[in-house]
């Protein structure tokens, strides 16, 4: 018997073949791990195909051992798309598709008493009917009834934005008769068939007699792998869904626009998605005194902080900020065209993120004396505490390894403390203005996320939570939309923005980077609608009309020997 593996080294696309010892013929198939011998070393792999003809007048090497249970069969070719849709090797992605432990034996699993849900709107039962479709929930709504409806179509693969999410609904789950693994602890039980729940990685866990996909939270940066190759976990679960013909449905408070783009929409009524959406107070800072509007306490955080609510504040900034405002009036500097902070460049201002240059000239005053925007965390942290008369804990990306938060009334960090807290009366932004007017494509996006994750801190209208917004734009779109609970009336306008500006959904990006991405970009081919911009802090942007255009011109440039890092579909731009 004769086997093809795929080592796991790197570097190594090719496939080898080699012979089965007898004693092992019965523990290998398609998706075993196995320990060969390859170029005088002792590496692992995969068995990609079995009973294989090898060539003529070729002595094979047996396989040195058999490691146990890998990934399911269909997700090789899976991986096969990946490696080419993000520009990386089939391995990482079979990586994450093995167990973290060695498996000889695959469980049985026990059978799902799944209920039918209770009061599922029709419009959402409709989700399922079909291919792909987008599910708007707003940030109050519990999505629990449809986790339990992909249940009762099959075994299901969940897809949440963070580990703590995928507990509680996988705990969720089995109180109420389902038959759920959690990825990737428990691996070997979801090849034994369960429905599978997880974060991230769980996209490419084994399911069998898979029925449904749902994606929770599809618009969360959660889903983005961060090392290379950088492939989503949204695209990946919608692309099993259609391999395998089975519905695959996104859910989120505030769709992605490549989802809307691509995919038909299921909202609720009107009245229903508005109670789902807390009160939105919004602080015109623009109205102010220069003086006072540097203050970041604005007096009705002032009288908020006085109150006996629980209250988190949001600076997402630890130490300086990048902002530049003017020195007569106070007005940011901001692009014209795009609405992006400027940044000062000599003696000219430029957009980092359209590119656009005019002279340091405040656009509201004529002033041109400007100043940074200076205050972080930690000393925002000593003037909520004056103005409150009450202990202020500091929360940033960095407490949360040092384990529980220490109670208080009063929380001040940067986004991490919307992960870290896990319920608010009022959740204050404190300069939203720094998020609206980021220099990246998906700035608009990303506040617009804040606001989502703020608003499910705070419950819907019945809650009675508020969110409180200090900005000197109060007529945003994103704030409108938020404010209105309407997240059309920012999507649209962002869709006119991209198209104008040609960024994502309306095409396709990779970043290049590294100390070898000049040479991969000079070799890069040339094709139609592909353009190369660049570079900037040493890094390259290549952008094509499609995907497919702009994955075939990355599969076709040699690598060269020093390193280069590819990022399709990069978020910070």
């Amino acid at each position: 018997m004769v086997v093809r593996v795929l080592p796991d080294v790197k570097g190594f696309a090719k496939r080898f073949d080699y012979l089965v010892p007898e004693p092992l013929r019965g523990q290998v198939r398609v998706g075993t791990m196995v320990r060969i011998d390859l170029a005088g070393r002792r590496v692992g792999g995969w068995v990609t195909e079995v009973d294989v003809t090898p060539p003529d007048g070729v002595q094979l090497r047996p396989l040195a051992k058999v490691v146990g249970w890998g990934p399911q069969p269909d997700l090789f070719a899976l991986a096969e798309w990946a490696a080419w849709r993000w520009a990386g090797r089939p391995q990482h992605l079979l990586s994450t598709a093995s167990p973290e432990r060695v498996v000889s034996v695959i469980p049985k699993a026990a059978l799902s008493r799944v209920p039918v849900p209770v009061g599922l709107d029709p419009w959402f039962a409709s989700a399922f009917e079909g291919g792909t479709a987008v599910v708007r929930l707003p940030p109050a709504r519990d999505p629990f009834d449809i986790l339990l409806e992909a249940c009762r179509r099959g075994n299901a693969l969940i897809l949440c934005a963070s580990v703590s999410t995928a507990r509680h609904f996988g705990a969720r789950l089995r109180r109420a008769g389902v038959s759920v693994s959690l990825y990737p602890r428990d691996w070997a039980l979801a090849a034994g068939g369960t429905s599978v729940i997880g974060a991230r990685a769980t996209a490419w866990a084994p399911v069998a007699n898979l029925g449904a996909v749902v994606v929770l939270d599809e618009h969360d940066e959660g889903h983005k792998q961060e090392q290379t190759p950088a492939w989503n976990a949204r695209d990946v679960g919608i692309e099993r869904a259609r391999r395998a013909g089975v519905p695959c449905v996104l859910v989120s408070p505030i769709p992605s626009l490549e989802s809307l783009s691509r995919h038909r929409l299921v909202t609720l009524s009107r009245s229903e998605e508005r109670e789902g959406w807390p009160v939105i107070d919004i602080v015109d800072r623009g109205r102010e005194e220069p003086a006072r509007r540097m203050n970041p306490v604005s007096d009705a955080l002032a009288r908020l902080l006085r109150t006996e609510r629980r209250i988190v504040c949001v600076l997402n900034t630890k130490g300086v900020a990048r902002l530049l405002a003017c020195g007569s009036c106070a007005d940011l500097a901001r692009c014209e065209r795009c609405q992006a902070a400027l940044e000062q460049i000599d003696e000219r201002f430029h957009c980092p993120r359209c590119h656009l240059e005019r002279p340091i000239v405040c656009g509201s005053c004529g002033s041109s004396k400007f100043k940074l925007r200076r205050r972080g965390v930690s000393k925002l942290r000593e003037e909520l505490e004056a103005a409150a008369g009450s202990t202020v804990v500091e929360v940033t990306s960095a407490t949360a390894a040092a384990g529980p938060l220490p109670l208080a009334r009063i929380y001040v960090g940067t986004e991490a403390v919307l992960h870290q807290v896990s319920d608010a009366d009022v959740v204050a932004f404190l300069d939203m203005d720094a998020e609206l007017f980021a220099p990246r494509y998906r700035a608009n996006e990303q506040a617009l996320a804040l606001l989502a994750r703020a608003a499910r801190l705070v419950g819907g209208r019945a809650q009675a939570g508020r969110i409180l917004v200090q900005t000197t734009e109060p007529r945003h779109e994103v704030l409108a939309a938020v404010l209105q609970a309407d997240p059309a009336r920012f999507s649209v306008g962002e869709l006119e923005r991209r198209t104008l500006l040609r960024f994502p959904p309306v095409a396709a990006l990779a970043a290049v980077s590294g100390a070898g991405a000049a040479a991969f970009i000079a070799a890069m081919p040339v094709a139609d609608g592909l353009e190369v911009i660049g570079p900037a802090d040493e890094r390259w942007l290549v952008r094509a009309s499609d995907h497919r255009t702009l994955s075939d011109a990355l599969a076709a440039t040699p690598r060269p020997e020093a390193r280069v890092r590819i990022e399709v579909d990069p978020l910070r731009v």
